[in-house]
């Protein structure tokens, strides 16, 4: 008799649980025992269909569940796997790249984190919301679902009255759109260029299901590098509230000693080299390392605090609860005015402000 998992997915704008599972069952790896997929219309109906047994697991983007950990396990359930983020990167739809843009050029952004970012990247641009360019050009306020407003936005570029807008791959695609788009990366290709890290949880799937789940099922369908971006993110970011979130950066991959190695070489790295090898400078190559950064960007764009850390697989618990300490310092000392060393010094404002 073939075994049957009943597994309930819900899906958002900008994150498709379906489309995600259905390539993975559809692909090589799909698990031997028969997947009956269920879909949800929203996560308290998910999670009652896992406490009356309607369904074994539950999907669901990470981001809905931010703040309701402490609700999950109250009820019984417990985070059992993650599916590793595929498309987390926000994407620029205008004709000419961010670095071509004219001057005084016009982008619309909803996300406060990528505003932010996008004025660290180019000078001489304004970067708005969408509601605080309507209300400034006299239109009408941009519909409040993404789709829509992402057309919005769409008829605006391609009147000529803005000059591009960023968004979610996701949305781009649900809303139809087949206007030229620019990938924000992490990664410039040199040294100096603009770089974005993404949203938290941007993509990230977590998987729920009741406590004591047998783990020799929830391993079939979870994703080790998702498992990865999952505690990385809650750890480090699980604690923050809406406002700080929104402020946020964070990347969380699995690297390869050699694509490591080959970056270092590339940027003449030699830190990022020396994570590489052992006390005698032989380069180890028989575990994967992971990679994780996160970032908090003035409101202007002209400050950055940051941290980067590449750390081996089996030291991922270890590294991201010492990482979270090291963050949680490095914020509190650049945001504290600078103490006078005499009472005649002048009063020195702190390096960045928070609550900008």
């Amino acid at each position: 008799m073939t075994e049957q998992l009943l597994l309930a997915m819900l899906d958002t704008v900008g994150c498709s649980v379906s489309n995600n599972f259905a390539n993975f069952l559809n692909s090589g790896n799909a698990p031997e025992m028969e997947v009956e997929c269920l879909e949800v219309g929203d996560l308290d109906s998910g999670l009652s269909m896992l406490d009356s047994g309607e369904a074994d697991v539950l999907a669901v983007p990470a981001s809905l569940i931010h703040g309701r950990r402490l609700e999950i396990l109250q009820a019984g359930l417990e985070i059992v796997g993650a599916r590793t983020p595929q498309r987390p990167y926000s994407i620029l739809v205008s004709d000419n790249k961010l670095q071509y843009q004219p001057k005084s050029a016009i982008i619309l952004c909803g996300q406060k984190l990528v505003r932010r970012q996008l004025r660290r990247a180019r000078k001489g641009i304004r970067i708005l919301d969408p509601g605080a360019y309507s209300a400034i050009s006299g239109k009408d306020a941009p519909p409040g679902d993404p789709v829509s407003s992402v057309r919005w936005m769409e008829e605006l570029r391609d009147s000529g009255e803005i000059d591009g807008f960023v968004t979610q791959r996701g949305v781009y695609e649900e809303a139809g759109l087949v206007s030229r788009r620019h990938s924000l990366l992490p990664d410039p290709q040199n040294a100096g260029e603009p770089r974005f890290l993404p949203l938290p949880y941007s993509d990230l799937i977590v998987l729920i299901a009741r406590r004591m789940f047998p783990v020799s099922i929830s391993e079939q369908i979870s994703e080790k590098e998702g498992e990865t971006s999952w505690w990385v993110h809650d750890n480090l970011i699980g604690s923050l509230d809406e406002d700080m979130l929104e402020k946020t950066g964070i990347l969380v991959r699995h690297r390869q000693v050699r694509s490591l190695i080959k970056q270092a070489e590339n940027t003449r790295d030699l830190l990022l080299e020396q994570v590489c090898q052992n006390p005698d400078g032989d380069v180890i190559e028989d575990e994967v390392h992971v990679e994780f950064r996160i970032e908090f960007v003035s409101k202007n764009g002209k400050k950055t605090v940051g941290m980067h850390r590449v750390v081996r697989h089996s030291d991922i618990e270890r590294a991201t609860i010492a990482s979270l300490r090291d963050w949680e310092i490095l914020l509190k000392e650049t945001s504290r005015d600078v103490p006078k060393d005499f009472h005649t010094d002048p009063d020195t404002p702190s390096f960045i402000t928070l609550e900008d």
